[in-house]
């Protein structure tokens, strides 16, 4: 099965690799055939097969492995989401409204981001759209 790893600093066993920043926020893929449990394996290849069979409607991966890795990782980190909110156009948002859209933002994101504060994964767009969607 594939895991996920990101870089803790340091040269990763790799004379050849150099960096500014100590390797901090690398990120690579690791195959390990003893990985996980049966139930695991058997969700990782449905969503394989879900990806191939899909492959022509959507050609991103949606980084599907590691959320299930980053999930289960953080399984006992993660809160519960509030209620998802749905705004009829006749209706007036209020202060309520826009708290739990944003709790339920910042809840999914969290479960996304490394330890090091980045958010790894396979980016399928532009890259100068991320940092006028991120503010710090």
């Amino acid at each position: 099965m594939w895991r996920l790893k990101v870089s803790e600093g340091g040269r990763d066993g790799n004379p050849w690799l150099t960096s500014v920043n100590n390797h901090i926020g690398r990120q690579f893929w690791e195959f390990d055939p003893n990985l996980g449990t049966p139930e695991e394996r058997a969700q990782v290849e449905k969503e394989r097969l879900d990806f191939h069979n899909n492959r022509f409607r959507s050609k991103h991966s949606s980084d599907l492995l590691m959320r299930l890795q980053f999930a289960k990782e953080k399984e006992s980190d993660r809160m519960e989401l509030p209620a998802q909110v749905k705004i009829k156009s006749e209706e007036e948002i209020n202060e309520e409204v826009v708290t739990t859209t944003l709790r339920r933002g910042l809840r999914f994101y969290s479960t996304l981001q490394v330890e090091d504060g980045f958010w790894p994964g396979d980016y399928g767009g532009p890259l100068f759209l991320l940092p006028g969607l991120v503010r710090m």
